[in-house]
Formats: C-alpha cells, structure tokens, sequence
C-alpha cells in the first residue's frame, strides 16, 4: 500500500506513527493550502512571489503543526499509558491546541481551542468506540430523468392531472 494512501484507522492506536502522521498532514497540508488560496485572494493580498509563497507557509504550516502535535501526542501517551481510551484523543487535542495558541500568541486562544479540539477528540474517540459516525457520508438524490437534479423538493408524480377524481365531484 502506498503511504499516501494510508489512512489513520488503517493501524491500532499506538503503531505506525508515520502512516498516522502522513494521513493527518495530508488533511491538514490540503486545508491550509485551501485556506491560503482564500486568504491570499482574497484578505491579504501580498504583492509578488515571496510575500505569497510566505503567506501560504503562515497558514498552512501551523496547520500541520496541529495535526502532528495530535498524531504524536495520541502515538506517546498510548504507548505510555498502555490503553486505548478517550483520554489519549483529549490530551492530542489540547496538544494541538497549544500549537495554534503558539501560533495566534495567545494563551487564552490556545486553552480554548485545545478544549475545544480535545473535546472534539474524545468524541471522534467514542464514535469510534461505539461504531457511529462522527461525520456521516452524505448521500446525494438523483432524479431518473437527469444525475444533475439537486433539486430540494422532488416534482409531482407523472401520472399527476389538474382534473379531481368523480367521486370527490359528487359530495
């Protein structure tokens, strides 16, 4: 299998920390290059090569800061606890979050979103746990006249006439 492929589940909690590394940079490496193509074009507006390709490394470096400290905080204290819990998924978030309370240098910033993202992390943990979706897939309807219809409601039947039955006539 290809380590580009590799997904976080692919290996128990506690092995394979450079699979579980790559999956979650590769998350984290293709939201902060999205959030950069926003925000160089339309917040900062750097002018010329560098002050853009610096911008993209401001935000998307840190990114990635964040999924590390998570992988690799979750790998060790799995690995020292010896357990398979909730709480290693907590202490990765609030990992993460002091990465990005370092990069807003904010402490107020980085306690609130390692809550936050810790709190995040013990319910991914559980839906895991439990066998339910943290994210469910979404299921799109397709109509059988065209695979394009994103309609929100469907249309009337095609046997459908303007014509009331005879017997709601006769009452």
């Amino acid at each position: 299998m290809s380590i580009l492929k590799s997904e976080y589940y692919d290996h128990p909690e506690g092995s394979d920390a450079i699979g579980k590394m790559v999956a979650t940079n590769k998350y984290a490496a293709a939201a902060g290059l999205s959030w950069s193509v926003f925000d160089v074009l339309m917040v900062s507006h750097p002018k010329g090569y560098l002050p853009t390709l610096a911008r993209i490394a401001y935000n998307t470096g840190p990114l990635m800061g964040m999924a590390s400290a998570f992988t690799m905080t979750t790998y060790v204290i799995t690995n020292v606890r010896g357990k398979d819990d909730r709480l290693n998924y907590f202490l990765g978030g609030m990992a993460a979050g002091c990465v990005y309370g370092a990069w807003k240098r904010s402490v107020v910033a980085g306690c609130v979103s390692g809550l936050f993202l810790g709190i995040a992390g013990t319910v991914k943990k559980l839906s895991k746990i439990e066998g339910w979706e943290f994210f469910p897939e979404v299921h799109t309807r397709y109509s059988s006249i065209s695979p394009h219809d994103w309609t929100l409601m469907t249309g009337p039947p095609k046997n459908w006439t303007t014509e009331q039955p005879a017997e709601k006539e006769a009452e």
